[in-house]
Parts: structure tokens; C-alpha cells; sequence
């Protein structure tokens, strides 16, 4: 398959190893990657602050860019992006956009799909040859588990990653209390629900706690460094671009 890169904006900037990650992985499972390079924002920022007419250009600027017939599918790194394509785009450009618009975006957010269900639902693996011998903690993001319904694919493919000691979160489904702008504007509310997120990594005595958007380990990282936990944060897509070679010491 042809499969285009959508890196996102925190993959681009702060999370490039997700990103790099993610395109090793599906090359070494045979697709061609590419990586268009006109991608901007998905707009998921505006909108969930309630600027959706600020959205539309980019909403139409994902739907020209991944829009080429000849890219079979979009993945991305981020469960967070594409639930707002999936589900924000159409929206914006129903409100906001023309008739054109929408016939393009829902063309380009049928094939738009987040890393975990790529793999399983679309090319039908869930033992990618993955080897991280370390003892890994997965916790399912929000917009992944609610919005993306991924349900435990994210959990298939850990399985059967070779020498993984992966051990069950405790209220896995709790929210660590990112939510973009939410941190900001509800900071003790979302400090509070780090506070339990973070214990809850620790009561597994993991050394890596996984997950498969950037934006929540950003979150549960920055709080496990500030504590001295000495557990660190690791993206899904780079647990399963680990081979025996290149293990994260």
C-alpha cells in the first residue's frame, strides 16, 4: 500500500521519534511511505476551543494534501488527530466550508486512521516482529478509547511483542487530565487526575509507561520527571519499530 505520514503538530515539534517510528514500522512491513510535505494542523486546537471558522483552512488543506487518489491511507501517531478529523472536519466544513469541501473530506477521512487500527483492522496484524524487553504499562488516551472506539488493538499488539513484561494499569480508563487547553484552564483539576494517573503507573512498577498519543505522555511524563519517578514515557509506535538491534536501553 501507498500509505501517506500525517506527523501532527506535537509529532512534529516535540515528538519527531514517534513520527520517524511510525514510518519505520509500516516501511519494514513492506507499504510505501511518504510524507507530504504541504501537511499543517488538523485544526483540533480551534475547534476545541470554539474558533471553528479558524479551523476551516486547515480543514481544507488536510483534505487537498492527503486527498491524492494515489495514497491509499493516511496513519498517524495520535488518536487525538484523527478522532478530530474523523469527526471534526466534516462538521467545520458543513458549517463553514462548501458542497466541494465536504465531498473531499469525507473522501480523505475514510482512509485517515490512527497507527493501532491501521495495523489491525486494516492490514490485519497484530504481531508486527516487535522486541522491547522491558516492563511496559499502556494507558488507552481518551480520544482513542471514546471517540475511536480502537478499543484493545493497542493491547494485541503489545502482546505479542517478544520479551515485553506488559502489566495491567490500574483505572486504566481514566483520563490523565491532559486535554489541551483543559490543563491550562482547570490547572488543580488537572493536576489532581495526573496525581492519580501517575500513581497508578507507579503501583505497576513499570519502567515504561506507553501510549499512542504524544500530547498524554507529554502530560504523564513532564509529572513522573518532576517527581523522580525514574519510569520514563514511550510512544506505542516506537515499542513496535523496536526490533533486536535498536532497543530503548
Amino acid at each position: 500500500m501507498r500509505v501517506a505520514l500525517f506527523a501532527t503538530c506535537i509529532g512534529d515539534t516535540m515528538f519527531p521519534d514517534a513520527v520517524k517510528a511510525t514510518a519505520l514500522l509500516l516501511t519494514r512491513l513492506g507499504h510505501d511511505v511518504v510524507f507530504p510535505s504541504g501537511q499543517t494542523c488538523c485544526g483540533q486546537m480551534h475547534v476545541n476551543t470554539g474558533y471553528q471558522p479558524g479551523a476551516l483552512p486547515l480543514v481544507a488543506n488536510y483534505a487537498d494534501t492527503f486527498g491524492d487518489a494515489s495514497i491509499d491511507a493516511v496513519v498517524a501517531p495520535s488518536g487525538s488527530c484523527v478522532g478530530s478529523i474523523r469527526h471534526q472536519h466534516e462538521i467545520v466544513a458543513e458549517r463553514y466550508g462548501t458542497a466541494s469541501l465536504c465531498g473531499q473530506v469525507q473522501t480523505v477521512k475514510a482512509k485517515t486512521y490512527e497507527l493501532s487500527e491501521f495495523l489491525v483492522d486494516v492490514l490485519g496484524v497484530t504481531d508486527v516482529g516487535a522486541y522491547f524487553p522491558h516492563r511496559v504499562t499502556y494507558h488507552p488516551t481518551c480520544h482513542s478509547l471514546r471517540m475511536l472506539r480502537v478499543g484493545d488493538k493497542p493491547l494485541q499488539l503489545l502482546r505479542n511483542v517478544r520479551d515485553i513484561d506488559l502489566v495491567e494499569l490500574p483505572e486504566a480508563d481514566s483520563c490523565c487530565g491532559f486535554g489541551g487547553t483543559f490543563a491550562i484552564k482547570n490547572a488543580e483539576t488537572s493536576t489532581a487526575m495526573l496525581a492519580d494517573k501517575i500513581r497508578h503507573v507507579a503501583d505497576t512498577g513499570a519502567e515504561f509507561c506507553s501510549a499512542g498519543d504524544s500530547s498524554c505522555l507529554m502530560h504523564i511524563g513532564g509529572g513522573m520527571s518532576r517527581l523522580q519517578m525514574g519510569a520514563k514515557t514511550i510512544h506505542l509506535a516506537e515499542i513496535l519499530a523496536s526490533v533486536e538491534s535498536r532497543v530503548h536501553a
